[in-house]
């Protein structure tokens, strides 16, 4: 039986001696027959099962505060008032003060009336406080005071949401956090409330400056909710006071620009430049880029990032907003990203040491794209995911009730913006935008909670949007009966001035002053700004500590040292008993190494990874079922069959100088891809990967991928070595699982953004993360796209001898050992990437080339940046070339036919011919049927052979 919720149990602690035994009693004809018992016993046992068999320590209460109910009836009142107060705490919020503009249904006070539960003053006035309310004030004395107390505590300008919360101890806190009054501490001094007040006049005025300065320019105004920025002062101050050495947030652009200012330090100089000197509207119609001004693409003002320190209470804080695009809440996984890398010390082997005192998260949303946008609850699902936690993150709701146009109960089918938020558990406190009184003291339970509990919390922050979506926009024609109130609405700076006149705090005059006062220092930035006429260059944080890329990079290794590594790797310690038929198979990497031995993908992989700690470089890799691998060849975390312990050899590894994290991801790739971005963006020392379980599945990831790992470096100068490793390969496994839409990354390339591979050797790929981890740091920094191999993992073609990994380094371009032998009689050369290229090789194999000297085959290993140096030199050394052939398993709209055709005709030499083999165009990536794709296969590597195949064909 659970304990500790008043509203339910309080009869078992509030009842003895003979109205004991008489519940007893009833509970036992209840066991026998629940529907011959009075509906509120039934109710109750139903809800909390048997009462004690005896009084307990736990019943006992003094004497005075004892109830001796002198039959059932009274009982039953008790319980009715249990019962009462249980539903003020549940359904209270939907008869609170939380909308400013009143456009609410009207309050719905049923739940929460005692006549509906059939009690009457009388009998609540005839019932000790501290019966039904065990958190009571001593100024509380009967049910009555105790029930108004709480409707009135559960019904003000800040709204309680907590019965979803299971965890006892978690919702009794809350509970008694809302009753008491005290610990809600708002603002009391005349220095707090005459502070609130001005920060209220900041935000305002801000807004107003720029909407008379700058007429008609896009803002995404705050006004309506101008109290979300002492809302988040109050955050600062609150996680700088519990030692935390990082803030870091993220939001969609309605308010970032108040944020800005005002959280971050943003210049208002700087601001004004940025709207001084952005594109004519009427030229540039678009959301353009101020970035045209810097000689880099850049990014619309509103979406901007930025960092600040801070010093409080002792503590310097550093503050970050990341960069967001206008895909509303994808920053979200991004943010969490940040903190978690924040928090982890990744300086010695093993695991990272997690502690979440060292940094917190803010995510400001907006109420349409909470409730609408799926990464949403893919992010909200962190909260308590081994890899991915961070002691929880507060969450902001900027509710101004509208999606642009859309109305509420257009965009959403639930009640409140905020109830997506309740299945993971997640508490909720509604508050009045017009209070910024109880904005302030939401704000500080939400700061303790997170402090206390580690998990997330919500604020629901319910106000208005003064103007349209942009400022530009009339929100008339669309909202007209809402606009009609926001019109003769006043602001909460004047709100809250009215109430401090009142309370005798300030004076109107005072008021005027200080308004007047914010109003000179904009004016004077704005001066500033256009005497200066410079634009305040806006550089990103993530770019401040980058290095110059070595002059070369050696990413080979020595022989004898990786042999020293493969035996560690094989070691366990006594106690762990491995899976048998793994052990077996692991144990034959012993000889890999030797003279004779091979190097498959996946002991390059770990050889690469072992190598990587060894010189100090951290690792995190992550995915759908990375620890073994999704083709059961990684196996890097191992499992005791008879314990179900498990074991990283990585973590034991004697050279190891750094950590090594290896997850298995949720079952979302959106909001893990943008987290792994956000941790290596934040920590550009860790070389961090994530895998797709197929590689089509970075479809769902598609928005990370096209608005931050794309386009990161080139809107917001924010540099990412993040890798991506995405299976990729046509085996006849359906159109799901056989591309990784190669074309896509390939048609995102420009300005060396990122490096595009579709490798065929072990060796290779050992080269390549080494290298790209040496990048990480670097000026040179950029994601990795790995077309990564499937069927090729255990293809004994693609193992490496252990001399290619201790020599040589990773190459753009390979040529295929046994062709073009014969350089005057080779007259087809046939570019190929990835695994059609192996194919070919058996194929040539099996047919001799001796009869295929006229062909030759290039592996084009990196296709981005397009090697177009190493490829025209291999050209130049065939004279007699007709045909260039580009090969490829995808059908010919996919694929990397459209992207090499133009590169390989800029440097084809004269007279030959560039042409195309591979399956046709398609609507889909391949076919389901095994004998379809073998055909289509069969069809492709023949016609590579054919000397006379395009003569045919013609």
């Amino acid at each position: 039986m659970k304990t500790g919720d008043a509203g339910i149990l309080f009869p078992w602690r509030t009842v003895y001696g003979p109205n004991l035994g008489y519940v007893q009693e009833q509970y036992e004809i209840y066991e026998s027959d629940p529907n011959s018992v009075d509906p509120t016993f039934r109710e109750l046992f139903a809800r909390v099962g048997a009462p004690p068999a005896t009084e307990t320590e736990g019943t006992a209460q003094p004497a005075a505060a004892r109830v001796q109910v002198a039959d059932g009836l009274s009982l039953q009142k008790a319980v009715a008032a249990g019962k009462l107060i249980w539903n003020i705490r549940t359904y209270g919020h939907l008869a609170a003060d939380i909308d400013p503009l009143g456009l609410s249904a009207s309050a719905d006070t049923r739940l929460i009336e005692p006549e509906t539960f059939g009690l009457t003053k009388e009998d609540l006035e005839a019932l000790p406080a501290t019966l039904i309310w065990e958190n009571a004030p001593d100024d509380v004395v009967n049910g009555w005071e105790a029930i108004e107390r709480l409707r009135s505590t559960y019904t003000r300008t800040i709204a309680y949401e907590f019965a979803h919360v299971h965890e006892e101890r978690e919702r009794e806190w809350l509970n008694k956090r809302a009753e008491n009054g005290e610990p809600l501490a708002e603002p009391s001094t005349v220095k707090e409330k005459t502070e609130l007040l001005g920060r209220l006049i900041d935000a305002e005025q801000f807004e107003a400056f720029l909407h008379r300065t700058f007429v008609g320019q896009k803002r995404f105004s705050v006004e309506g909710n101008d109290a979300l920025i002492p809302l988040l002062d109050e955050i600062v101050r609150s996680v700088a006071r519990d030692g935390a050495g990082h803030l870091l947030m993220g939001m969609a652009h309605r308010g970032r620009l108040n944020v800005l200012a005002h959280i971050l330090g943003k210049p208002y100089s700087r601001i004004f430049a940025e709207f001084h000197h952005s594109p004519n509207k009427d030229l540039v119609p678009s959301e353009g880029s101020t970035g045209i001004n810097y000689g880099w693409t850049g990014d619309v003002k509103y979406h901007l990032g930025a960092d600040r320190s801070v010093a409080d209470h002792g503590n310097t804080i550093r503050i970050v907003l990341a960069n967001n695009p206008s895909h509303l809440e994808f920053v979200n996984p991004v943010v969490e990203g940040f903190a978690r890398a924040a928090q982890e010390d990744r300086g010695q082997a093993g695991w990272p040491q997690h502690d979440p005192s060292k940094a917190a998260a803010v995510l400001i949303h907006g109420d349409a794209a909470f409730a609408g946008e799926g990464i949403v609850p893919e992010t909200l699902n962190f909260n308590r995911l081994t890899g991915y936690r961070n002691g929880g993150t507060i969450h902001i709701i900027v509710n101004n009730r509208l999606g642009f146009t859309t109305d509420s109960a257009d965009s959403r089918s639930t009640h409140y913006a905020s109830d997506l938020a309740k299945g993971f558990e997640i508490p909720v406190v509604h508050v009045n935008a017009d209070d910024p009184e109880a904005c302030v003291a939401a704000a500080r339970m939400a700061c303790e909670f997170r402090d206390l509990f580690k998990k997330d919390f919500l604020i629901d922050l319910i106000g208005y949007r003064r103007y349209g979506h942009n400022e530009s926009d009339d929100p008339e024609s669309t909202q007209p009966l809402m606009y009609s109130k926001v019109r003769n609405h006043p602001t909460v700076s004047e709100l809250y001035a009215s109430q401090l006149e009142k309370e005798g705090v300030i004076t109107r005059d005072q008021y005027e002053q200080m308004k007047q006062e914010t109003v000179s220092r904009l004016q004077e930035a704005y001066e500033d700004m256009k005497n200066a006429d410079k634009l305040g260059e806006d550089r990103t944080w993530a770019a401040a500590d980058s290095e110059a890329a070595p002059a070369e990079l050696v990413t080979a290794v020595p022989l004898d040292k990786l042999r020293e590594i493969n035996q560690d790797l094989l070691k366990r310690p006594a106690s762990f008993n491995p899976y048998p038929k793994l052990q077996r198979i692991l144990e034959r990497r012993a000889g890999a190494l030797d003279e004779g031995g091979k190097v498959d993908w996946a002991l390059a992989e770990t050889l690469a990874f072992a190598t990587i700690l060894a010189d100090g470089k951290p690792v995190r890799l992550s995915g759908q079922d990375s620890q073994r691998g999704t083709f059961a060849h990684r196996n890097i975390v191992l499992h005791d069959p008879q314990t179900g312990e498990t074991y990283c050899p990585l973590h034991d590894l004697p050279q190891a100088k750094a950590s090594f994290a290896v997850h298995n991801s949720p079952l979302s790739e959106a909001s893990v891809l943008g987290f792994e971005y956000g941790y290596n963006v934040f920590a550009p020392e860790t070389f961090v990967l994530w895998e797709a379980q197929y590689g089509d599945f970075a479809n769902a990831g598609q928005v990370i991928i096209d608005q931050f790992i794309s386009a990161g470096r080139g809107k917001w100068r924010q540099k990412s070595s993040l890798t991506l490793l995405l299976p990729h390969g046509y085996e006849g496994q359906g159109p799901e699982h056989s591309s990784a839409r190669l074309e896509r990354f390939l048609q995102l390339s420009g300005e060396e953004n990122w490096t595009v591979v579709n490798m065929t050797k072990a060796s290779q790929y050992f080269h390549l993360l080494r290298k790209q981890a040496m990048l990480s740091e670097t000026e040179d920094a950029r994601p990795l796209i790995v077309m990564a191999p499937k069927s090729l993992i255990r293809n004994p073609r693609v193992a490496s001898a252990g001399t290619e990994l201790s020599e040589g380094a990773f190459q753009p371009v390979l040529e295929q050992q046994g062709t073009g032998l014969q350089a005057e009689q080779v007259e087809r050369i046939a570019l190929c990437s990835g695994k059609i290229a192996v194919d070919l090789e058996e194929a040539i194999s099996e047919n001799g080339q001796s009869q295929q000297e006229w062909l030759h085959i290039i592996r084009v290993e990196q296709l981005y940046p397009f090697p177009a140096e190493e490829i025209s030199n291999i050209f130049a050394r065939y004279g007699n070339l007709k045909e260039i052939v580009w090969v490829q398993e995808e059908p010919k709209n996919m694929g990397a036919w459209f992207f090499m055709e133009p590169r390989i005709r800029e440097i084809a030499p004269q007279g030959a011919e560039v042409r195309y083999i591979g399956r046709r165009e398609r609507s889909s990536t391949a076919s389901g049927y095994q004998t379809v794709h073998t055909f289509e296969q069969r069809q492709i590597i023949e016609n590579v052979q054919d000397r006379s195949f395009f003569d045919n064909n013609r």
